[in-house]
């Protein structure tokens, strides 16, 4: 639009001043300037992009094979296209790296009519995310460079990277508590699966509890007795709030607390107990929902900026898996780990309060958390006050994985002043002994 608005003003100006080979000129400039734009255009608008990728769901350090397609549909030869695949820039940037590529996904052609030019590379997957590969970036423009245009195409393929699930040396996460079914003194539950014995009939018995055998055989009414059970679980409260793993060593601890929660829920699932999950992080794929990834691009540094940066996440309502029993439960969960994001949205505390009521009571509850701040210890304090049975899980990695227990860290004894049993894991190794270790009460 410059180019044209100068060289009318310039056209204006000879005519003005009766200068003939400038309006000359001008007229010639002009005329080069409509055509670039009518075949900038019509190249652009007449380029089709297919996409292909292996696969959907993947494994930490599986690879996927990227290919893309790009066909001249139109009646006029391109003189120069480039072609770029866009990716996430911060799994490229991020250290440690998130994703490695191997291959060129940037390329500089000509295409003639019908001309097809491909585009392969293959990713490597080092961590756990929700990544958007594409979509395609196209830039051509005429030969003179006067007259530039950008479009973007291909709709982008989403690529789920489960969290890496650590086998766990014993299941007990709770001393009082355990994960699993156990028989206890004072009765919270009666299975009716699972039989006692029988007694003579009393007062107020319902008929489902009649033993109609027994009744039959000796002549008088009597009615099952079912063995006292406590169905355990866990439901696991995972902090993912932004300003919770600020400062050195946040990306790396954020992931150690994935990888904490889902191979305790994993452990927990392999013993047919009930998961739930609560987190005050947000989902990828509702984000990518409400916000969409198409954009209108007038540069291609706009093009990349948008393509590739994260909004404002201000999420304010928890990521929920309703805590169930259910072979579904286990994939639902790492599925939800693998999308989450960090949130400037709901702290902790303000997690809690608005999930609390979805939070069975049959269950322990299980917060695993980077930071303990007054405000958090009260929130589970107020739990425990409630009658759940609570084992913090606190990621401290890079600190001692024993300490110094004669003057305990600040945060333990936040814990310890609301009564509250607690855990502490510094790497992977530590989570794999999670539950082998005695609690610190």
């Amino acid at each position: 639009m410059k180019w044209i608005l100068g060289t009318l003003a310039l056209l204006l100006l000879g005519l003005f001043l009766k200068l003939s080979l400038l309006v000359y000129a001008m007229y010639v400039l002009l005329g080069i300037l409509l055509l670039s734009q009518f075949f900038t255009r019509t190249w652009t608008e007449k380029i089709v992009v297919s996409r292909h990728c292996t696969g959907e769901i993947f494994e930490i350090g599986e690879s996927a094979e990227v290919s893309l397609e790009v066909e001249n549909q139109g009646l006029f030869t391109i003189p120069w296209l480039i072609i770029e695949d866009s990716l996430p820039r911060e799994a490229l940037v991020q250290m440690p790296h998130r994703i490695k590529v191997e291959g060129g996904r940037l390329v500089l052609t000509r295409l003639a009519p019908g001309e097809v030019e491909s585009l392969n590379y293959q990713l490597t997957f080092l961590m756990r995310g929700y990544y958007q590969l594409g979509p395609l970036l196209l830039e051509t423009g005429d030969v003179f460079g006067l007259h530039r245009r950008f479009r973007v195409t291909s709709e982008p393929h989403f690529a789920l990277v489960l969290p890496k699930v650590l086998p766990l040396q014993g299941y007990n996460l709770a001393s009082r508590r355990p994960l699993g079914e156990i028989r206890v003194v004072h009765r919270l539950f009666e299975d009716p699966t699972r039989l006692a014995g029988v007694r003579p009939y009393q007062q107020g018995d319902p008929l489902n509890r009649i033993h109609w055998r027994a009744t039959a055989r000796t002549g008088e009414i009597h009615s099952r007795i079912y063995e006292n059970s406590r169905v355990a679980g866990a439901t696991f409260l995972l902090d993912f709030h932004a300003q919770s793993f600020q400062g050195s060593g946040g990306t790396t601890s954020a992931e150690l607390a994935i990888i904490t929660v889902a191979s305790l829920a994993n452990a927990v699932f392999l013993m047919g107990q009930q998961i739930g999950l609560i987190s005050n992080g947000r989902d990828a794929a509702d984000r990518i929902r409400e916000e969409g990834w198409r954009a209108e691009f007038t540069t291609r540094a706009d093009a990349h900026r948008r393509a590739t940066d994260p909004l404002a996440n201000d999420r304010l309502r928890p990521v929920r898996v309703e805590t169930r029993k259910g072979s579904e439960k286990i994939g639902q969960i790492l599925e939800t780990l693998a999308r989450l994001e960090h949130t400037d949205g709901l702290d902790f505390s303000e997690m809690l309060a608005a999930a609390v009521s979805q939070i069975p009571r049959d269950a322990t509850v299980v917060p695993v958390l980077r930071q303990v701040t007054p405000a958090i210890a009260i929130a589970l304090g107020g739990l425990v006050r409630r009658g759940f049975l609570v084992t913090a899980v606190v990621v401290a990695f890079g600190k001692e994985p024993v300490p110094d227990w004669a003057q305990p860290p600040e945060w333990a004894g936040l814990l310890l002043a609301q009564g509250i049993d607690f855990r502490m894991v510094n790497s992977e190794e530590s989570v794999m002994n999670l539950c082998a270790e005695a609690i610190v009460r």
